[in-house]
């Protein structure tokens, strides 16, 4: 079983125990599960797929928090030609991991 959810603007597929990485967000200290309620798609393997329009009322995707993780490094050039103007600066952006628990709906 594997659901579309979204998260921040962006729209991960998720099945039942997968990690994925999504943005990081405060957490209370003794919050380790999160709910994902913006629900777009709960499909399965058979062919029975629930769509939302835009999301599934009573659905619901339950996660584990793993930790942060901080991404792949990028690196961001500025040049101007024939002028001598070079810039190299890099970026690590910052992720929670959270291991996918049970999709409801």
């Amino acid at each position: 079983m594997y659901a579309i959810i979204e998260d921040s603007g962006t729209q991960i597929r998720v099945e039942t125990g997968s990690v994925v990485d999504i943005d990081v967000r405060e957490l209370p200290d003794e919050a380790t599960p999160i709910t994902f309620d913006k629900v777009l798609l709960i499909g399965s393997g058979d062919g029975d797929t629930k769509i939302g329009t835009p999301y599934l009322s009573g659905a619901s995707v339950e996660a584990e928090v793993l930790g942060e993780v901080q991404g792949e490094k990028l690196t961001i050039m500025k040049f101007r030609r024939r002028k001598g103007y070079r810039r190299k600066t890099g970026h690590r952006q910052v992720y929670l991991r959270v291991r996918i628990g049970a999709i409801n709906g």
